[in-house]
């Protein structure tokens, strides 16, 4: 058996305003990787689209089909999703105890963190496994010879821990040409989008990201593959790492977003009522929506109406 890992990372250590870096492992069977890239290719070109799926750039609700379609699939399949969370605190108080530079710092963690979290994801394998792990492309990995130093410490867990699995490869990839890696972004990025209560704001993008994290996890028993299948890890200068539930963010989420969709939902049947039969666009505008949030509008219409939140996006 062949599995591959892809790694990625979100905020650095010393990025100022960040209380928390990111960085995540998303495994899976290497045919169940291919057969995912061959099918979300199809879902591209059926919706003809070639741009790249990254949460941070998702700020028009144009694209909210192609990324609603691509979570609602990932989710359904058999893959496993580890983050691994530091507290850039407690990481720099660390740093100036030890007398460490914050090159020195961020190359210890490079090691480390990988790692464990990459141990995370193929502790569960049986048999013979050759693992390959995938590195978004980064001069800094390569300054730090991150390659080798992965799989010289993950080929010494296997053999200490009496795994059966050998790191075959650790290389680096391109984001724009792998869908595997914007995956692990997305998902990463929809993860610290939750945990950093960043729903709270009210600019548009705020509210773009919103509504489909809130149409992806309300679809079907998306909800609990989601916090079956992503878990987070979270290192505060400790030797231990504590778990923490990703349902308690998810859950968090869902309340206030529920209600604010109320609220508006209220506001539009409203306007609906004493204007009927008006086209979804002139609805849009007396809701003082901008063009961005467009399918937003017609997300709440549906529901009004008793299609269901998602119903053109099932479609």
């Amino acid at each position: 058996m062949i599995y591959n890992i892809y790694f990625d990372e979100a905020n650095k250590i010393d990025q100022s305003g960040k209380a928390n870096s990111y960085y995540g492992a998303y495994g899976g069977a290497e045919q169940t990787m291919a057969d995912i890239t061959q099918t979300i290719q199809r879902m591209y070109e059926e919706l003809n689209t070639k741009s790249e799926l990254h949460f941070r750039e998702y700020n028009h609700d144009q694209y909210l089909k192609k990324y609603f379609k691509v979570l609602h699939y990932i989710i359904n399949q058999d893959v496993n999703i580890n983050i691994f969370i530091v507290n850039n605190e407690e990481a720099l108080s660390v740093a100036e105890q030890l007398n460490l530079t914050m090159m020195e710092l961020r190359n210890l963690f490079y090691i480390k963190i990988p790692e464990r979290l990459f141990y995370g994801v193929t502790r569960h394998l049986q048999g013979q496994v050759d693992v390959n792990i995938k590195i978004d492309r980064n001069d800094e990995y390569d300054a730090l010879g991150l390659h080798s130093k992965i799989k010289e410490q993950m080929n010494a867990h296997s053999v200490y821990r009496s795994k059966r699995y050998k790191i075959a490869s650790v290389e680096s990839e391109e984001s724009h040409e792998s869908i595997p890696l914007q995956i692990i972004d997305t998902f990463m990025g929809i993860v610290v989008f939750l945990m950093e209560q960043s729903y709270t704001g009210n600019s548009n993008t705020t509210l773009i990201k919103s509504d489909l994290v809130y149409r992806f996890l309300s679809e079907g028993n998306n909800v609990d593959r989601f916090i079956k299948q992503i878990k987070l890890y979270s290192w505060n200068g400790n030797e231990n790492l504590t778990e923490l539930s990703v349902g308690n963010y998810v859950s968090q989420f869902m309340v206030y977003k529920a209600r604010y969709d109320v609220s508006e939902m209220a506001k539009l049947q409203a306007i609906m009522l004493k204007n009927p039969d008006l086209p979804a666009k002139e609805y849009r505008k007396l809701m003082e929506y901008p063009n961005t949030l467009a399918r937003m509008l017609l997300g709440y219409k549906d529901e009004v109406e008793g299609r269901g939140r998602n119903y053109s996006l099932m479609q």
